[in-house]
């Protein structure tokens, strides 16, 4: 609105008002912020996955040692997720990797894009010289419990010979049919020789507890057999003698009587 009024010199000159109207306030959103690798700091990512834009797939070529893989995974992804699929490439579990970038050895919860990972990008992935160490153990402790298998199962095999002749003297006895005792003694030595290499086997876990099955089936078998000597000795020997039947002399030839 334009108000005229007079100066000094008696000349209207013209002034001029301005009305101001307060602009609607917009409420600005709140953003949250957080540290990425390296310092910078970012917008947070959302953890609705449906406020995000679908972020592109990368390729990238991994050396290890003399073999080469190539991948894809997603651009936004970890370096942990990496680990993840290179476990089916190369068989290292994730804990066992070390993957470097840019010559940087780089943590699982680092993301590719904030690293500067692009598309045909080189990683490097190290096996964990301490995973190395670990898995030769595991391998000696793998090779320790089939060899204490292997003897157990020996032993086993052995035990099952000695098992059906034990069954045989007990059935021999308890018909009534004396044994040698030399065999019950003989017989007794050689459970108590698969008794000793049981005593040898070094095992654990399982192969213990087959170790002391096949331990209690040797003491069982010398409890019968000791069982079965004091049985045999009860035993009366059956003599069998021969005897012949005798027959008397034929008689002799009758004598005819002649007439005349």
């Amino acid at each position: 609105m334009m108000k005229k009024k007079s100066n000094g010199y008696g000349k209207m000159s013209e002034s001029s008002t301005t009305t101001t109207t307060s602009m609607p306030t917009i409420e600005e959103e709140e953003v949250e912020w957080e540290m990425r690798p390296g310092g910078m700091l970012v917008q947070k990512r959302s953890d609705n996955v449906k406020d995000l834009p679908a972020a592109p797939n990368v390729r990238l070529r991994v050396a290890y040692g003399a073999l080469r893989y190539e991948i894809s995974v997603n651009s936004s992804a970890t370096f942990g997720e990496v680990k993840k699929i290179l476990t089916a490439e190369t068989g290292l579990q994730p804990d066992e990797q070390r993957v470097m970038f840019r010559g940087k050895e780089r943590e699982n919860g680092h993301y590719l894009d904030m690293c500067g990972v692009k598309d045909r990008s080189k990683l490097i992935l190290i096996q964990d010289p301490s995973s190395i160490e670990r898995r030769f153990i595991e391998m000696r402790r793998n090779a320790k419990i089939q060899n204490a298998y292997r003897a157990i199962s020996d032993v086993s095999m052995e035990v099952d010979k000695l098992v059906d002749q034990v069954s045989a003297i007990e059935k021999s006895i308890s018909n009534g049919v004396k044994v040698p005792e030399v065999q019950i003694t003989t017989l007794i030595e050689m459970l108590m020789r698969q008794a000793i290499k049981l005593d040898n086997i070094s095992a654990e876990g399982d192969a213990s507890a087959q170790k002391n099955l096949q331990g209690k089936r040797v003491q069982k078998c010398v409890e019968s057999l000791d069982v079965l000597k004091i049985a045999n000795a009860k035993v009366k020997p059956v003599i069998v003698t021969t005897k012949w039947e005798t027959f008397d002399p034929p008689p002799s030839a009758p004598k005819w009587e002649f007439f005349d």
